[in-house]
């Protein structure tokens, strides 16, 4: 497991300080507890109000489980909470995945990401040259 976080100052303006934490991992099931019990933690020191910590971690754990489930080696979780904005984004190093697997029932899988976009101000999905990146926004009242 590696970790970093980092605090920038207030600007003189008054505008809300910007933190930032970095969390890589095994791309292993086993690690998701650990994803989401880093994030609840982290956004309670960050001071993150619990309805919205609710929600971001409930969004991490979503993420970082498609992340396990379909990464190969590592995945990593960035939480980025600046100007009342809380940026969620974890990678992979997983392949595009087929969204429409006719082996599964559609009760059985697939509800993660409708998660995720209903808690969420907005999502994106990114395929990149070593896997994927999935970003998530929420908003933060101080």
């Amino acid at each position: 497991m590696f970790v970093t976080d980092s605090l920038s100052p207030s600007s003189p303006l008054g505008r809300p300080c910007r933190h930032e934490a970095l969390l890589t991992l095994p791309a292993q099931e086993a690690h998701v507890s650990a994803a989401r019990h880093f994030a609840a933690d982290l956004l309670e020191t960050w001071s993150v109000p619990a309805s919205e910590r609710d929600s971001a971690v409930l969004i991490v754990d979503e993420l970082t489980a498609n992340a396990a489930r379909y990464g190969r080696e590592h995945m990593s979780l960035l939480l980025v909470l600046d100007d009342g904005t809380l940026h969620i984004v974890v990678t992979d190093s997983g392949m595009a995945v087929d969204r429409r697997r006719p082996d599964i029932a559609p009760d059985e899988h697939g509800r993660g990401t409708g998660i995720v976009q209903y808690l969420a101000q907005s999502t994106e999905v990114h395929q990149t040259r070593g896997g994927r990146e999935v970003r998530a926004c929420l908003r933060c009242s101080s």
